[in-house]
């Protein structure tokens, strides 16, 4: 069974793991995450060594279904966010 790792969590392990305080890790961890949420916004690729990497992908044009309705609608072209896990990543699930 899995378990949810929030943001509260994740400071409180990463404050012990390196022993600082949780206002410090929480700073550190709310500033990168600002830092990665602005290099996707200007469509550039975050690489996070032995994770993955975040890259914005185009969409095209698609049609689709009003929800709640049959009315066919067309979905603008746009972006996304992809995430491609790293070699690493993979094979440490893999092994586990």
């Amino acid at each position: 069974m899995s378990v949810k790792v929030g943001k509260s969590q994740l400071v409180t392990l990463v404050a012990e793991r390196m022993d600082v305080t949780k206002v410090d890790t929480e700073l550190a961890i709310d500033t990168m995450l600002t830092v990665i949420s602005e290099q996707l916004q200007q469509g550039n690729e975050v690489s996070l060594p032995g994770l993955g990497k975040l890259l914005v992908t185009p969409t095209k044009e698609r049609s689709g279904v009003r929800p709640g309705t049959t009315e066919r609608i067309t979905i603008p072209a746009g972006q996304k966010i992809s995430f491609r896990a790293s070699s690493t990543l993979k094979n440490a699930l893999t092994s586990s």
